[in-house]
């Protein structure tokens, strides 16, 4: 499962996050978010200057029923073409280094990184060091499947330089597994994490799923109790999706699949986040969970926070940046994405100027999924926007709700907040600029 930068309008596509329940009614007694974090990391933090870089390798050994993510399985050689075309792209941007200064993230998303050998991926980051603007210490972040972690490719992939290791786990349940797909056991899953411990990567990160028809909070809490007792670093826990077009999709549209109730779905939106809280991961963003800020994801924050980003391979996104709000994407299937190149030409497939309305409201809607929440007096040094006139009383509404609170120019959510954050960000009214 892939974490990639998002298609349009961060926040709002699954791609790394998920659908979020509508309504929490079927729990008692607000939570409010500063009980979860620590007043400290409820600052926010100065616009980040450092662009990061995501590489789309779209390679799995098996498409899962529920992915929409652009991925193809594909023998060696068709994988090395694609390295080739890949790193003939990094160079197609060699000219224009100076609009991404400074690289400091490096992610490897997908599909499956692992699935390339780790000589490949000296190769890529050896192109993005020789034609691209890198930082001298800039971090890697790397997915794995827990099937191709084994001692050999974890030191490889530490001597690489990968700092963040994420685990597509999913579930330790070997029927969940099943029903998702996935080709590892529950027991592979757990050496996989041991494994990575050994190795001595910065941060180990363990991916889940949760949401499966006829799951409980009884069940997902066997999950989360085998995740923790593993001690990661960090967990990311998403909402299954089921997107038309899908093997999922396809079962949903014929009967033979029901989706989970969104009640239910939003029970276990706010057990998942008491559960790990309680066990020393109290969660930043809706579904991302630390045991401090240092192993919270850099890489993803500058999605959430405006921050340039390039990316690089079939269906990967680009920001520009605030300056210039320009938001493009790549082809997302591999034939037309390596006939552009093969042409000798970026394969950019399209892409849109944003106005400073489009960006207050992106700010709102990734604000508002993290604990740092949206601070109006950034809107309105940042974009010129005063929301706080004509979103008074929606704001006092909200606060008397217990979905938000305030402090200072702070719109903190509470936890039943985060569960509704997409709409909470659509009833603010964004004036218009002349």
């Amino acid at each position: 499962m892939a974490r990639r930068p998002p298609r349009r309008r961060p926040g709002l596509d699954r791609k790394r996050t998920p659908k979020t329940p509508r309504t929490a009614t079927t729990t008692s007694a607000l939570l409010s978010l500063p009980s979860l974090v620590s007043l400290r990391s409820l600052a926010l933090p100065a616009l980040m200057a450092h662009p990061g870089l995501y590489l789309h390798i779209p390679f799995c050994s098996a498409i899962c029923p529920y992915c929409d993510f652009a991925v193809l399985t594909g023998g060696p050689e068709m994988r090395a073409r694609f390295v080739a075309h890949l790193v003939q792209e990094i160079r197609l941007w060699e000219a224009d280094r100076a609009r991404f200064p400074g690289i400091d993230t490096i992610y490897f998303g997908g599909g499956t990184p692992s699935a390339l050998h780790p000589e490949q991926i000296e190769e890529i980051l050896h192109a993005a060091r020789a034609h691209l603007s890198l930082d001298s210490e800039a971090a890697v972040f790397f997915e794995a499947n827990p099937e191709d972690v084994t001692p050999e490719t974890a030191r490889a992939w530490r001597d690489l330089g990968v700092r963040m290791l994420s685990l597509g786990i999913q579930s330790f349940d070997a029927a969940d597994l099943r029903f998702l797909g996935r080709r590892h056991t529950p027991d592979a899953a757990r050496r996989s994490v041991e494994i990575a411990r050994s190795a001595g990567f910065e941060i180990v990160s363990i991916d889940l799923i949760y949401g499966l028809p006829g799951q409980t909070p009884a069940t997902w809490s066997r999950n989360l109790a085998a995740a923790v007792a593993l001690e990661p670093d960090h967990l990311s826990c998403y909402q299954l999706t089921i997107h038309e077009g899908t093997p999922f999709g396809f079962r949903l549209a014929r009967g033979k699949l029901a989706e989970l109730p969104e009640p239910e779905q939003a029970d276990l939106f706010l057990h998942t986040h008491r559960f790990l809280a309680d066990h020393g991961y109290p969660g930043y963003e809706v579904s991302n969970f630390a045991r401090t800020p240092d192993h919270r994801s850099r890489h993803n924050r500058k999605y959430w926070d405006h921050t340039p980003y390039l990316g690089v391979g079939p269906s990967a996104h680009s920001f520009s940046g605030l300056a210039d709000r320009r938001r493009w994407w790549n082809d997302r299937k591999i034939k037309p994405y390596q006939a552009r190149l093969a042409a000798g030409t970026r394969p950019i497939e399209d892409g849109e100027d944003l106005s400073p309305e489009d960006l207050v409201t992106e700010a709102l809607l990734l604000g508002l999924r993290t604990a740092e929440g949206v601070d109006l007096g950034r809107l309105r040094e940042v974009h010129g926007c005063d929301l706080a006139p004509g979103n008074a009383r929606l704001i006092e509404r909200l606060e008397r709700a217990g979905l938000i609170r305030t402090t200072g120019t702070l719109l903190l959510p509470s936890l039943h907040g985060w569960a509704v954050a997409d709409s909470l960000a659509r009833d603010f009214v964004i004036p218009r600029r002349a």
